[in-house]
């Protein structure tokens, strides 16, 4: 007999019963204009405002898109009744502020979408998250790795058994991104701007470690100062299992004249299968779709590689969307939730620690202080 295989819909987001859940924007920066606001339009959800630190943004942003209104400041957009949910897209420096504005008003909404890093340290992260719970504001973190379709679909193949008791996981990133101006000068470069994503997909499909080891240093590329441009990083689990990454934002000296060779694979090794991923988005601003190809041993050496059409840069932003839109309508707790990825933002403190400090960090050593 086969083991269980992947359907059809299992590298799809769950949505809510109903999308007429108005959802309000602040930021109009490109991720805005060409992944939340696509993927948001296909998905189906009303969009109904939006602002931005300067209106000229705002505007244009909401023409390209077809937003129907365009809002002064973030407090004339909280005025809007029709407007129950927000997404906060700002750079990680504004936003704390932005969240504690939006609970501030006297108009209570009804659930914002953080980007990722919530707050780039833990304390005001953990302040953040109580005062969302304090006012019965739904809090979702934009961790959208966790939708791109490989993820997703991995995720489901452990939790069917398909590929039995994790032994190995590994993430291997040769890519070149695109460093925004916010972020120079933070206390961290790769690790709350890339290997949260990697960090995070660890946590989802193997929960927390006890142990991190890692090791860092510059990118030759990145001219201005920085400690951690290329991270690499091992987690050890209480079960034996291992997870390990290679954060190389360097890529070698691709953009200098030498020849380029760029891609993220994944690989899920269990004690009765294997899989192998690859992610697309390095290939944006072509929609490109990620890849999963799995075997196990009551396959008999067959290999299923199922395919689709949708890709994590933009499809993956209706997912944690709809996450908090399911929080919203169930009363739930959102599948990203500000609670859950304190756990995260710990992980990516060990990382640092252990990096800088040259010592094996235990996990909980700072998990214990996220509440």
């Amino acid at each position: 007999m086969s083991a269980p295989a992947l359907g059809p819909e299992d590298h799809r987001p769950r949505f809510p019963a109903r999308r007429d859940v108005g959802i309000g924007i602040v930021g109009a920066g490109f991720i805005v204009r060409d992944c939340h606001l696509v993927s948001y339009r296909e998905a189906g959800f009303p969009v109904l405002g939006i602002t931005s630190r300067t209106r000229e943004r705002a505007a244009e942003v909401a023409r390209e898109r077809g937003i129907p209104r365009v809002f002064d400041s973030v407090g004339e957009m909280l005025d809007e009744a029709t407007i129950q949910v927000v997404d906060v897209a700002v750079p990680p420096a504004e936003q704390p502020a932005i969240i504690r504005q939006v609970l501030a008003h006297p108009r209570r909404v009804r659930g914002i979408l953080s980007q990722k890093p919530l707050a780039d340290n833990l304390p005001e992260a953990r302040e953040l998250v109580a005062a969302c719970e304090r006012a019965g504001v739904k809090l979702q973190v934009n961790q959208n790795m966790r939708y791109d379709q490989s993820v997703r679909a991995l995720r489901r193949l452990i939790d069917l058994g398909t590929l039995g008791d994790p032994v190995l996981a590994t993430i291997e990133m040769r890519a070149i991104p695109h460093w925004m101006p916010w972020a120079r000068g933070g206390r961290s470069l790769a690790t709350f701007i890339m290997s949260i994503h990697h960090l995070d997909t660890f946590r989802y499909w193997l929960g927390d470690p006890e142990r991190v080891l890692a090791s860092t240093r510059p990118d030759p590329r990145t001219e201005f100062p920085h400690a951690d441009g290329i991270n690499l990083y091992i987690l050890e689990y209480a079960s034996g299992a291992r997870a390990s990454a290679w954060d190389d934002v360097w890529a070698g000296p691709a953009r200098e004249g030498a020849g380029a060779e760029i891609g993220i694979r994944w690989r899920f090794e269990g004690t009765e299968g294997t899989a192998l991923g690859t992610i697309g988005w390095p290939g944006w601003p072509q929609r490109v779709a990620s890849t999963i190809d799995y075997t196990s041993k009551a396959d008999r050496g067959i290999w299923h590689r199922p395919r689709w059409t949708e890709a994590w840069f933009p499809d993956a932003f209706a997912g944690t969307m709809a996450g908090l839109l399911r929080a919203v309508e169930t009363d739930g707790e959102p599948d990203i939730s500000g609670r859950d990825n304190l756990r995260t933002l710990a992980l990516c403190e060990a990382v640092l620690a252990a990096g800088k400090e040259h010592r094996i960090v235990q996990f909980e050593e700072l998990a214990d202080r996220t509440w």
